[in-house]
């Protein structure tokens, strides 16, 4: 079963609750996302240190319930 936007939201503003979040339908098939992530706590890290906090916040989910997420993290200018 594939993951809504509203629950792929849900699951970062928990782990980022600073962050503006956008989530976008890559497909158009509600299985290929894509999501910017603006939050504080990426400041200072390397960017595959960003995409390795976000990975760990959807844990088992990342690769079986959600199959693709494309991300755009980064700390506020």
């Amino acid at each position: 079963m594939a993951m809504d936007a509203g629950e792929i939201e849900r699951i970062l503003k928990q782990a980022f609750p600073d962050a503006q979040i956008q989530i976008r339908d890559l497909a158009g098939d509600g299985d290929h996302w894509a999501a910017t992530i603006i939050s504080e706590q990426f400041r200072g890290k390397t960017r595959v240190q960003q995409h390795q906090m976000v990975n760990a916040a959807f844990g088992e989910l990342m690769g079986t319930t959600l199959h693709a997420l494309s991300l755009q993290p980064s700390a506020p200018e």
